[in-house]
């Protein structure tokens, strides 16, 4: 205990340590990004696009989350109605409409500088989630800076980087990277008054920049996912004055005029849903959406308790690895200002989502700032613990790597019959990177080895998400169909699909796909030209059978066998075309 007790305090006011092999590889672009926020910024952005863009153009739609929200927003860009919310014909309320028009914006943009068949282009969809992605990151440094010296706020904003959960929601056309983004901003606006508050500081002139930066991100949160970011904040505040026994610094960020800004951003648009659709929306994504995972598990995906606890030391690796070290250092200074901060962001919130029986590992990623700063807290000022069996998670920086890519090659080779090769290079330095992290971890080489895990995350990120999903054609049949209704010579073909119904064959083959069984496709055939049934094996007796009883005469064009993910079973898939009927 004794040995702790010259070490400075969990956000205390001090110099960073500096490093005792400055100048070696990675810890040289370090100490050249903390020299300004200019450097860091630049840092950190380069980073964002190596560890997002691996994969960002070339994985196919994903099911199904994915793939319905860029098919929404493909509706709306071709009905031209940027209000309503539809896939296909049915209603899709679950979300409010932010994402929609950022996609859109997206789209049309590049519809407008000439790019073609800008509208099936995936990565286009997904460009605000890269956005939100690198935002957040940037966000997170920002964040950082109110707790952090400017070394440590890089470190933070690189953890934040190179975890495994936000390089998948930066690359899925999805609310949640941009959700993370706003509710990081909102957060560091947060911080930044209530840490002023406490330190007694009454600036002569307050600005108004750190409050619009809190309402407008409010505002941003709730057009993406309602009510959500509201309860981040609110029970961030509860907590924060139930331990303070005040909350008046709220009144520092203008909630008068701040709310009055927020709700002139959002009500248009709910006031004009509301007009379009009635209450229907409000129903289905409050009641039908938001409340009803509190009590059943939607979709399949319920869960007991502690999951979340479980799956974080995956989906926040590599920093991760080092919050049972920090656990300790974090628990002693729970009463400072600044971890008080950091703790009512994350606790509360972590509970509640543990209580909830829906879940998905998306559902924590708001909170995963307020870890890293605390890690970085802690690992800055040289407290992480150095109990023996606590110490032995740095093994996770090489173990995890080596499964992962090990197991993705296997799968790869599994699916393709062929080896990846060009994936083993990639896994190679992933595995060499996570050994030198634990290799050479210790309470002076932290720093160090936590840089080249993070190097051990992009290398394993490129091998999984730039080489072998790209090259698992068989799980993305959706596009193989898709290429063979546009080799075909009529024009504007329009098909009926049986079996196989997964979203991304909606937004790759187009809205108008007819979803039906093997007797409806049949029926959808003989109905005109250029039209093509689209049967899945475990559908083509029906179709034969109801062919045959209208006098269908119809060819076979293709078949595509594949594999559905999303229901976890091989498929077939017959393409017919009609050629005549009795």
């Amino acid at each position: 205990m004794d040995e702790t007790l010259h070490r400075p305090r969990f956000g205390a006011p001090r110099e960073p340590v500096p490093s005792r092999n400055p100048g070696r590889g990675l810890v040289h672009v370090l100490n050249f990004a903390m020299e300004s926020d200019l450097r860091a910024t630049i840092l950190l952005i380069v980073c964002g696009l190596l560890f997002f863009l691996p994969g960002f153009f070339n994985i196919p739609p994903i099911d199904r989350d994915e793939a319905r929200f860029a098919q929404a927003t493909k509706q709306m860009v071709e009905s031209g109605d940027f209000v309503d919310i539809r896939f296909q014909s049915e209603v899709r309320y679950k979300k409010p409409v932010g994402i929609y028009w950022l996609q859109a914006a997206a789209v049309e943009t590049a519809s407008k500088l000439g790019l073609q068949r800008a509208q099936i282009r995936i990565w286009l969809y997904r460009v605000p989630s890269l956005i939100g992605g690198i935002g957040a990151v940037l966000l997170t440094y920002w964040t950082a800076l109110a707790f952090l010296s400017r070394r440590g706020a890089i470190l933070a904003a690189l953890i934040m980087c190179s975890s495994i959960l936000l390089g998948v929601e930066a690359r899925l056309a999805k609310t949640d990277a941009m959700l993370l983004l706003t509710t990081t901003a909102v957060m560091g606006a947060m911080a930044r008054v209530y840490l002023s508050w406490q330190r007694g500081e009454e600036p002569a002139h307050r600005s108004w920049l750190v409050p619009a930066i809190f309402w407008t991100a409010l505002a941003g949160g709730m057009l993406l996912k309602g009510p959500l970011i509201l309860m981040f904040v609110a029970l961030t505040i509860v907590a924060l004055a139930i331990m303070d026994r005040s909350a008046a610094w709220l009144w520092r960020l203008r909630p008068i005029i701040g709310a009055i800004w927020a709700l002139a951003l959002v009500l248009p648009w709910f006031v004009a849903i509301f007009l379009k659709a009635g209450d229907s929306f409000f129903a289905d994504s409050l009641g039908g959406d938001m409340l009803s995972k509190v009590a059943n598990a939607q979709e399949s995906h319920g869960a007991p308790p502690g999951l979340y606890f479980v799956i974080f030391w995956l989906t926040f690796w590599p920093g991760s690895a080092l919050a049972g070290m920090a656990a300790p250092a974090i628990w002693r200074a729970k009463r400072e200002p600044s971890v008080q901060f950091l703790l009512a962001w994350l606790v509360p919130a972590w509970l509640i989502f543990e209580i909830v029986i829906t879940k998905l590992p998306h559902y924590v990623l708001p909170l995963y700032p307020a870890i890293a700063i605390l890690i970085t807290g802690v690992l800055e000022r040289r407290m992480l613990s150095q109990t023996p069996w606590i110490v032995r998670g740095a093994a996770w920086w090489f173990v995890l790597p080596a499964l992962l890519s090990v197991t993705s090659i296997i799968t790869a080779m599994a699916v393709l019959r062929q080896p990846a090769f060009a994936a083993w290079p990639f896994a190679a330095a992933a595995l060499i990177f996570g050994l030198v992290a634990w290799w050479m971890y210790d309470e002076d080489r932290a720093e160090r080895s936590l840089l080249n895990a993070i190097a051990a995350s992009w290398a394993l990120g490129t091998c999984v998400w730039g080489v072998v999903l790209p090259a698992m054609k068989p799980v993305f049949p959706s596009v193989e169909i898709a290429r063979a209704l546009r080799s075909v010579e009529c024009v504007g073909p329009v098909a009926a699909a049986a079996g196989f119904q997964e979203p991304s064959l909606v937004f790759m083959v187009g809205t108008q796909t007819l979803l039906t069984n093997g007797s409806g496709a049949a029926d959808f055939l003989s109905q005109g030209s250029c039209r093509f049934a689209l049967v899945e094996w475990r559908e083509e007796k029906a179709f034969a059978q109801r062919a045959e009883t209208i006098g269908l005469h119809y060819a076979p064009v293709k078949r595509i066998d594949g594999y559905n993910y999303s229901q976890g079973r091989a498929i077939s898939v017959a393409v017919f075309r009609s050629d005549s009927i009795d």
